[in-house]
């Protein structure tokens, strides 16, 4: 089975994304993406497929996975049954070498985590002390904010970098390189940055992926793991977050320029992702 391509959005304002994920069971095909990977499972257990080894998952398991790295996480049987109230937590940063700078892996003082990122191609298991220090600060990352957010990455890579705890979990350099998914998700995710500011049908981009529309929903919700429509709303609301801080324009203005028809909805959604409301955004800006 040829792994897919998977894009994980982030938020305006942010270098790399960080997300807790809470399922019923984990979702996630088979699939790679560009971006560093480092996964921290907090409850469920299972198998755990990261380029060509196969091995068991549970509470506490920690890898680090390169660019490009095919993996999957799949929970043992018992999450799937209709009736279970079991669940498949965990935390996940995604990022990549710019989400520092262009030349800071070029500084004498990187250079250990320049390496650290060199050895991710064939995955890294974290285990020992490493797992519980690196464990804590994933936590702490959920709810890092600004300037601390980064500095606390560039700290578990630091700590990464110099342990003694982490074991390669390929014995080859596996990556996926699906030509035809990379191409068809690159489609769909330019036209609705180039078509935010209007309607945008989901005709259009089924159209767009050669599906149908519900073929596309599904093939789009599980390689991003959100509906289409979530995706198209969260493209406009980080727009509008940067036209807040960049412009003068008034609210009802944004809400127009970044394809929103109704005052109201615009501002129940802006509240959602960013738990503030846009005139509140704005001015925490402006008295910083």
């Amino acid at each position: 089975m040829k792994p897919v391509l998977e894009y994980l959005p982030g938020n305006s304002g942010e270098s790399f994304v960080t997300k807790f994920f809470d399922y019923n069971y984990y979702p996630t095909p088979w699939h790679f993406h560009p971006e560093y990977e480092l996964v921290l499972v907090t409850e469920s257990t299972g198998k755990r497929y990261i380029g060509d080894q196969i091995s068991d998952f549970r509470p506490g398991d920690l890898a680090l996975i390169g660019p490009y790295l095919p993996h999957t996480y799949k929970n043992d049987p018992q999450y799937f049954e209709a009736l279970s109230t079991l669940r498949a937590k965990s935390i996940v940063v995604h990022f990549k070498e710019d989400s520092f700078s262009e030349n800071f892996f070029t500084l004498p003082e990187a250079q250990k985590i320049a390496a650290l990122l060199a050895r991710s191609v064939k995955g890294l298991a974290v285990k020992g002390k490493t797992n519980g220090a690196i464990s804590e600060k994933m936590h702490m990352l959920i709810d890092a904010q600004g300037l601390t957010r980064w500095l606390l990455l560039l700290d578990i890579l630091n700590v990464l970098s110099e342990s003694k705890d982490l074991v390669y979990i390929c014995k080859g350099i596996i990556t996926g390189q699906n030509q035809m998914e990379t191409m068809r998700m690159n489609k769909i995710i330019d036209f609705v940055i180039k078509n935010f500011n209007r309607e945008i049908l989901l005709s259009e981009a089924s159209d767009l992926a050669n599906m149908t529309q519900n073929s596309f929903s599904r093939y789009f919700s599980q390689r991003t793991r959100k509906s289409f429509t979530s995706f198209v709303n969260e493209v406009r609301l980080s727009q509008a977050s940067k036209l807040l801080i960049e412009t003068a324009k008034s609210v009802t203005e944004i809400c127009l320029a970044c394809g929103f028809n109704n005052l109201s909805n615009f501002n129940r959604q802006f509240k959602q992702i960013y738990h503030i409301n846009p005139v509140k955004f704005r001015k925490s800006f402006i008295n910083q």
